[in-house]
Parts: structure tokens; C-alpha cells; sequence
């Protein structure tokens, strides 16, 4: 590779960096946020919950789009239109006064969601083979460390300026994300002709909003209610309508050939599971840490001070980031996700069963950053090595929408173990949080399990040219 070629390299991966961390800034950083956001808005708490929800239905729902739409029209353009949107949404949140407007900018922040399928793309089109796995693997941790980041970042934003300025500040490198992309980011050479199956695509979307849109309101509804059993139940029937579609249709949004390789379907599994204790970790870890010493656990902190109980998670996730792609090469993928659900794992049991000190947190939460900036990179090298590279978008979009869901399902899930507990002091005991931790240290077991059944590839011979852009046959795995 010469220096110009490594030069260049460079700086694609800087930009799509840039927008990327960006990106998943706003995806957490609002979380810590939310009482300070319905104190300002005036409104309530299951209303200021929409400031979540929103960002994770649209997102949820535009990443397949924008994927299947990069491979077939160029993923330097789509990304160049993904951050501008981001831009626009962020704008929107940044000046509301209302929390309708709010919700309207974060909608059209998660309609920027394509922003990682795409850029996983531009990576495996214009890199060198042997930079891909590690490249891929990186970007891929990017996305745990600007959550984690995020989180961290939200008490200093809302104790010393204002909540809009947790949108004002990361607009500036939106923006400024957006122009390097289009004046630096070479347009991929690689794309596949056809059209874009759009009954398809509006019915993963009703789908998709249905369930998550039941599943979220389950802490204040219940997981037996008659409305959360109604759109769950509405939002698989139409999912299954969607299958069918997508199997019928000569322009499917989503190849199901694609999707039932055992490499794919195995690995988007896992990214469920994992997405369930992620997400999870996000609401749990900052309420304990806040808990007032009184009542029996709890340290107290506040909101800046939770945050400081995720930096180990954070620099774990971009240590391990920074590795995966010497890692990968020595052991290939599947070790490392292997690896890092067992971590993850066992971060929840720490959790569960020993968070009296401060230093058990802190080392669970390097556990758990670990874990998951190993699990997040080789996810979306598991993803690649098993389809042909015009299939790179859809394939990866479809795996962040796996564990967007899982998140939806372990956050929904884990609230309402805990919210069950509640007692006269106004808080949950800490048998509730027990529960809620054992409960993702399940999940990540059948993670393991089911990871197993992943095929073993090696990166340097799955990322070779596949000129035709078809999907991988499953004997090569």
C-alpha cells in the first residue's frame, strides 16, 4: 500500500469517524438528561420518554432504508444526505421550546440511523483488504464509545449550561462532519441496480413502530396488558406480512436468502441479546449510583458523578476497538465475539451480586466496555465476511436494527423489573436490581450459546472481491 493510498485512507476513516461518534452522541445523551428535559419543557415523565422512544423508532426504521439505498445509489452520497439530516434534526431539538418540537428533531435525528451501515460500506469498498477487519472493527466500537461518551457528557452539559446545548455542541461536528464527507469521502465503486421494494419497506416500518411502540410503553402499561399485547401482537402479524412480501418481490428490500444464512441470522441473534444488556446498562447502572446512601445501596452521586462510573466502560470500548483488527487476524471473529459476550456477562453478575463498593462498579464497567467493544466490532465483521459487498448496507443495517430492538426489549424489560419494587421511599429495592441484572446476565448466556453456531471465517479470505455482489454461499463458511 503506498503513502498516498495509506494517507487517504486515513483521513476517509477520520471523517467517517467524526460522524459517526456524532451520531451515536445523540443516541445516549439525552437519557441522563430526561427529568432535567421535563422540568424545562413542562411536561411529564411518560411524556418527556418520548424524547427516547422517537429517536428509536425512526432510527430503527431508516437504517435498512438508507443501507439498501447506499448500495444502490452510492454510500458516499447517502451518508453525505443521512448527516445533513442529522444536522437538521439536531438544529430542531437544539432551539425547541416545546416538547412536540423536540420529538419532532429527534424523529428526523433517528432517520440519520443508515450513518454506520453506510460508512461500513465506504470502508470494505475503498480500504485494502487487510485494513478492513481492523477499520470495520474500530468504527464498529465507535458506536459503544460515543453512547458511553454520551452519558458521561450529559450532567456537566445540563449542571453548567442548558439541555439545549446537549444538541448545540454536537451540531458543530454534524455540520462540519457533512462538508469533509462530501469534499473528502470518495464515492464507493461498488452498487447494485434494482429499486427499492417500498410496500416492503412501509411494512417493516409499521412493524417495526408497532412492537417497539408497545414494548417501550410497557413500564406504565404493563407486559400483560391488553394494549401492549394488541400492538405487539399487530406488529409481529405485520412483520410476518413483510416476510412474505419481501420473499414474493423481484426488488426486495431485504434478500431472505440473505438473511437465513447461518452466519447472519446466528450473528444478528446475538446482537439482540447483546443490544439487551447494553441498553439496559445505560438506564440501570446511573439510577443505582444516584440512589441516596440511605436507602440502604446507592452511592448518592450526581448525575455528572454517574457519569464518571461509566468512563472505565467507555476507554475499555476504545481500547478494545483499537485492537480488534490484530486481534481478529490472529483469532478471526467469532473468538471475539465469543469473548466479549462472556465478558459482558460477566459484568452483569458483578452487578448483580457485588456492587457495595465503588471499585466493583468501576471494574464491572470495564468489564462491560470491554465486552462490548470487542462484540460490537467483530458484530459487523461477521456481518460482512458472510455477504458479497453490494449487500454490505442492507446486511449491516439490518444487524444495527437487531440490536436496537434487543435495546428497546432490555431497557422495557429491565424498567420494569425494577419499577415493580418501588416501595414507600419512592425508590426500588435492591433485590429489583438484582433481578434486573440477572436478567441481562441470562440474555448474554444465550448469547454465548447461540454464538457458538456462528461459522468460523477468516477475515483475510472473506473479504475478498465478489464482483458479482451476491451473497456469500453458506458452504464457504
Amino acid at each position: 500500500m503506498s503513502q498516498r493510498d495509506e494517507r487517504r485512507a486515513g483521513v476517509t476513516f477520520a471523517v467517517l469517524a467524526l460522524g459517526a461518534i456524532s451520531y451515536s452522541l445523540l443516541q445516549s445523551l439525552v437519557a441522563p438528561a430526561l427529568p432535567a428535559i421535563e422540568h424545562d419543557l413542562h411536561t411529564s415523565q411518560d411524556g418527556v420518554s418520548w424524547v427516547l422512544t422517537a429517536y428509536l423508532l425512526s432510527a430503527s426504521v431508516a437504517t435498512p432504508i438508507l443501507g439498501r439505498l447506499g448500495d444502490m445509489f452510492g454510500k458516499e452520497r447517502l451518508l453525505v444526505v443521512a448527516l445533513a439530516i442529522l444536522a437538521v434534526g439536531t438544529l430542531m431539538s437544539a432551539v425547541a421550546g416545546t416538547l412536540a418540537l423536540m420529538i419532532v428533531g429527534r424523529v428526523v435525528q433517528g432517520t440519520a440511523g443508515g450513518i454506520f451501515p453506510l460508512a461500513f460500506g465506504i470502508i470494505r469498498d475503498e480500504f485494502p483488504r487487510e485494513r478492513v477487519a481492523g477499520a470495520i472493527g474500530l468504527m464498529s466500537s465507535l458506536l459503544g464509545v460515543g453512547a458511553g461518551a454520551g452519558v458521561i457528557l450529559a450532567g456537566p452539559i445540563v449542571d453548567n449550561i442548558t439541555i439545549h446545548y446537549l444538541f448545540w455542541l454536537p451540531l458543530i461536528p454534524i455540520v462540519v462532519a457533512t462538508v469533509l464527507t462530501h469534499l473528502l469521502v470518495p464515492e464507493s465503486p461498488v452498487k447494485v441496480p434494482g429499486s427499492v421494494n417500498w410496500v416492503g419497506a412501509a411494512l417493516l416500518s409499521a412493524g417495526l413502530v408497532l412492537v417497539l411502540v408497545g414494548v417501550s410503553q410497557t413500564p406504565s402499561w404493563g407486559w400483560l396488558s391488553a394494549r401492549t399485547l394488541a400492538l405487539v401482537g399487530l406488529g409481529v402479524v405485520v412483520l410476518v406480512a413483510w416476510v412474505v412480501n419481501e420473499t414474493r418481490s423481484t426488488h426486495p428490500l431485504v434478500d431472505m436468502r440473505m438473511m437465513r444464512i447461518r452466519g447472519v441470522w446466528t450473528t444478528n441473534l446475538v446482537a439482540f441479546l447483546i443490544g439487551f444488556g447494553m441498553y439496559s446498562s445505560f438506564i440501570l447502572l446511573p439510577e443505582i449510583v444516584e440512589t441516596p446512601k440511605r436507602i440502604g445501596y446507592g452511592f448518592g452521586s450526581s448525575v455528572t458523578g454517574a457519569g464518571l462510573f461509566l468512563i472505565p466502560s467507555t476507554l475499555a470500548m476504545l481500547l478494545t476497538g483499537t485492537q480488534t483488527g490484530r486481534l481478529e487476524k490472529r483469532f478471526g471473529s467469532k473468538p471475539l465475539l465469543l469473548g466479549g459476550t462472556i465478558l459482558t456477562a460477566g459484568s452483569f453478575a458483578i452487578l448483580a451480586f457485588a456492587r457495595s463498593e465503588p471499585w466493583e462498579i468501576y471494574l464491572a464497567s470495564a468489564l462491560l466496555g470491554a465486552g462490548i467493544g470487542l462484540a460490537f466490532a467483530s458484530m459487523a465483521n461477521l456481518i460482512i465476511e458472510n455477504v458479497g459487498p453490494a449487500q454490505t448496507g442492507i446486511a449491516t443495517g439490518m444487524n444495527t436494527v437487531t440490536r436496537t430492538v434487543g435495546g428497546a426489549f432490555g431497557g422495557a424489560a429491565t424498567a420494569s423489573i425494577v419499577a415493580a419494587t418501588v416501595g414507600s421511599s419512592g425508590y426500588a429495592t435492591a433485590g429489583g436490581y438484582t433481578a434486573a441484572f440477572a436478567l441481562c446476565v441470562g440474555a448474554l448466556c444465550a448469547g454465548v450459546v447461540v454464538g457458538l453456531l456462528i461459522p468460523q471465517r477468516r477475515p483475510e479470505a472473506a473479504f475478498g472481491p465478489h464482483p458479482t455482489g451476491d451473497v456469500i454461499p453458506e458452504s464457504a463458511g
